[in-house]
């Protein structure tokens, strides 16, 4: 009987511990604040192909992890600093999972979407910029070639062309995100790289650059051949276009504008997207603003994943748009009231972030973003 007395007691303070301690553990978790807040940005590292950087940033977090997924092969990382590295060997579409931990399994994650691009030679040497693409001829018939530019050397051309600094007047008049700098214009390898940067600069959030040709080259009428390719993401948008010499004595939109392409980025809609090239008209039709849009799609894929060649054939009755020599635009600029377009103009090459027309970049937008031109050529009759 006291044997059995001594089980039963052994038993009972068994089980009062057990329900204690499960209560103790109820209670810690009952009690435990989730991380919150969690940001993650992704950096391309611009000297290396493939690397990416990525720091992430939470609140009431103890540590981070890190999940890459490439080549059905997985690399985990842990670490409390909320930075990590990772280099990837191949082009491909890829997901990161970042989580902010307050313990193993209790977390919040984000996923970030890295899209690259890994151009090799034979040699097995990467470049950032597409290797393919289409490739317009150096002469036309019935055609001169009046002035090019085919960005050889390591410096941009300061006869051609006029770097351009600052944030414009109220966003350069389109309420655009970016802060204009020379850093982030770059010749090498028979390419001008344009890149724009998620980065504080004075009082704006990312920076970028923009040259102009004004007051060094202007023409009136002609072909003109621009070899680019773009970069895409929701908040991106690349221009290559063109002003009226007038502008300064008249100012916009009654000096007129030729948009050669234009490229709101993003996911692709019927007339917006990563894949969509813009053709525009600007003018002053006497009483207001007057514009004629025109717009198609690329042959495959987005505007970044290869160069592609966008021109004009301006004459003394039209303006017509190509993508790759196959027509999509055209405006007949005969009426008194489109005037504007019976003079000289000068070009301008720029990456905004934002504004009016694209909106803001969203978690899915990666940084950096890089426009590359390969050449630009005028040939006139």
């Amino acid at each position: 009987m006291q044997k059995r007395l001594k089980l039963y007691t052994l038993l009972f303070f068994g089980i009062l511990l057990g329900l204690i301690e499960s209560c103790n553990k109820d209670e810690s978790f009952d009690d435990l604040v989730l991380p919150s807040n969690l940001i993650v940005e992704l950096l391309a590292d611009s000297s290396q192909a493939g690397l990416i950087h990525i720091k992430a940033k939470a609140s009431n977090t103890n540590f981070y992890s890190f999940s890459y997924l490439e080549n059905g092969k997985s690399t985990y990382e842990e670490n409390t600093t909320g930075e990590s590295n990772h280099h990837y060997k191949s082009s491909g579409n890829y997901s990161i999972k970042v989580r902010a931990h307050a313990l193993q399994d209790k977390y919040i994650e984000k996923l970030k979407a890295v899209e690259l691009n890994l151009n090799s030679d034979s040699a097995g040497n990467y470049s950032e910029f597409p290797s393919n693409g289409y490739t317009s001829p150096l002469s036309y018939t019935g055609y001169n070639l009046m002035w090019n530019d085919e960005f050889n050397g390591s410096l941009l051309s300061s006869q051609d062309w006029n770097i351009e600094i600052g944030t414009g007047n109220g966003g350069w008049g389109n309420n655009e995100s970016q802060h204009y700098l020379e850093e982030n214009l770059t010749v090498e390898n028979g390419v001008l790289t344009i890149e724009a940067k998620n980065e504080t600069y004075n009082t704006s959030s990312y920076t970028s650059s923009r040259i102009t040709t004004q007051n060094k080259q202007s023409f009136q009428y002609g072909r003109i051949d621009i070899r680019a390719a773009m970069p895409n993401g929701q908040g991106i948008w690349p221009a290559l276009w063109m002003l009226g010499n007038d502008i300064t004595s008249k100012s916009w939109p009654k000096c007129g504008e030729i948009d050669i392409m234009e490229m709101v980025g993003g996911r692709s809609t019927s007339n917006r997207g990563d894949n969509v090239c813009h053709g525009t008209a600007h003018w002053h039709d006497g009483t207001a603003h007057a514009e004629l849009n025109g717009n198609t799609k690329a042959i495959k894929g987005k505007l970044a994943d290869e160069f592609y060649v966008y021109s004009i054939i301006w004459e003394s009755n039209s303006i017509r748009w190509f993508l790759n020599d196959r027509k999509y635009h055209s405006i007949d600029i005969t009426p008194n009231d489109l005037s504007e377009f019976h003079q000289k103009f000068f070009f301008i090459f720029n990456l905004a972030v934002g504004g009016n027309w694209p909106g803001s970049p969203n978690n899915e937008t990666t940084f950096p973003q890089k426009m590359y031109i390969d050449y630009i050529r005028v040939f006139q009759k």
